[in-house]
């Protein structure tokens, strides 16, 4: 039997392809850094190997996969090729694989990894399926009638995908370590479009995806009454939001969704859109009430009399996204937002962008950027945005304490590289 050995396997990509493999029968390893991720605890509860990295894990019989983060010079990778094993990088087996089952690839600037997991929620309840979300969530099924997955737009990794069906939620500029403007987003998109098989779910108030060229039909979800799928009514309740449906104009059903903010409501059409397309009852649909939700959006907690969130928020649209939601949430209780900029080029070309979202909080304190290997200019600092917002604080994870100050209120610690360290050191002081 093939034994996968995976380059990087704490990656949440990574760690999300290596459970569907396992949990198909596979035999499956993988190697990393020893620092721990959040990703670590699920690939020890399987007791999936997980070793230093060194070229003497290659052995004869290994199929390797390696993450996009590893250049061909990696001593493992160099040692694979030595051998002559049969090497893929992460995108290109995930396109391979997806050509066994019906696909639905969930993609966007914002918004996938949150409709990926309530999508794999809402078909799980009734039919056999596969998913693998950005998270570090995956799960694989031998009779899987579906697989649901995350398309990432990074250096145009979904190419490697020819899904029946796309979810796109936005076109938006981001990584600007690789596009060069929106426009070139745009085209990435474009190209994406041209290779799904048989339906694009798209959000329809986004005016790049209304320009959208391709060969299968686009069913368009949002607010406007332009949309197929329309969200009217909506009202903010105990248990979450509520909203009605129109399709095409006709009442369709009433849905409660378990989150708040119009982000939550839109990923939530969507998937609604992708279970009608494909005959499934609006009863089914009902499951999207019982969604948890992924790890880190909007992952909260109480802690003493505070209330904790951890979020992945890195891009300003999604700081503004996650504010908005705590507000609608508790609408009574002070905002302090954490933020930890995720590297050196996105805070450059969002510096003032950055200052006036996180502005929307009632405090702000801020981190250190947290950098890439792979940039070189490192000139800006954290003060560059420190000024930008008036009152806001520089946070060092020796001085989390001041954070008590905001008794009663939210804490929100965002950010995509490590902000979780920032709030164990607060929950340390209390110690």
């Amino acid at each position: 039997m093939t034994i996968y050995h995976f380059i990087g396997i704490k990656g949440t990509g990574m760690s999300a392809l290596a459970h569907i493999l396992y949990d198909a029968g596979n035999n499956v390893q993988g190697s990393d850094v020893k620092k721990t991720f959040f990703t670590d605890a699920a690939l020890k509860e399987k007791n999936i190997p997980i070793f230093p990295f060194s070229k003497d894990n290659i052995k004869e019989g290994l199929t390797v996969i390696a993450g996009n983060a590893f250049k061909d010079d990696h001593e493992e990778i160099v040692e694979a090729k030595r051998l002559g094993l049969p090497i893929y990088r992460y995108h290109d087996f995930l396109g391979q694989w997806l050509k066994d089952y019906k696909s639905v690839a969930v993609t966007g600037s914002h918004g996938k990894t949150s409709t990926t997991g309530l999508l794999a929620h809402v078909l799980n309840q009734t039919h056999p399926i596969s998913y693998l979300i950005g998270d570090g969530t995956g799960l694989g099924h031998q009779d899987s009638e579906y697989f649901v997955f995350e398309a990432c737009e990074y250096k145009r990794h979904f190419l490697a995908y020819q899904p029946d069906y796309l979810i796109m939620t936005n076109i938006d500029f981001d990584h600007p370590d690789y596009f060069t403007s929106i426009d070139d987003v745009f085209s990435a998109f474009q190209e994406m479009a041209e290779q799904v098989k048989q339906g694009i779910i798209a959000y329809g108030d986004d005016d790049y995806l209304q320009k959208i060229q391709a060969k299968v039909p686009v069913m368009y979800y949002g607010f406007a009454d332009t949309n197929d799928f329309q969200a009217k009514n909506v009202i903010e309740i105990d248990e979450g939001t509520q909203f009605d449906v129109y399709v095409r104009h006709h009442f369709y059903q009433t849905f409660t969704i378990p989150m708040y903010g119009n982000h939550n409501i839109l990923n939530a059409l969507a998937v609604i859109a992708l279970c009608h397309y494909e005959g499934i009852k609006a009863e089914d649909m009902k499951h999207l009430a019982t969604f948890t939700g992924v790890k880190r959006r909007f992952s909260e907690k109480t802690f003493n009399n505070q209330i904790i969130i951890d979020d992945y928020a890195h891009h300003p649209k999604e700081i503004e996204a996650t504010i908005d939601a705590i507000r609608k949430k508790y609408p009574d209780r002070k905002i302090s937002a954490i933020f930890q900029p995720h590297t050196y080029t996105r805070t450059k070309m969002f510096l003032q962008e950055f200052a006036e979202t996180l502005k929307l909080a009632d405090e702000v304190y801020l981190c250190d950027i947290f950098g890439s290997a792979r940039e070189a200019n490192k000139k800006l600092t954290i003060e560059d945005l420190q000024a930008l917002i008036p009152g806001s604080q520089l946070l060092t994870i020796d001085s989390t304490d001041k954070l008590k100050e905001n008794s009663e209120g939210v804490l929100v610690f965002m950010g995509a590289g490590d902000i979780q360290k920032y709030q164990e050191a607060y929950e340390a002081t209390f110690k």
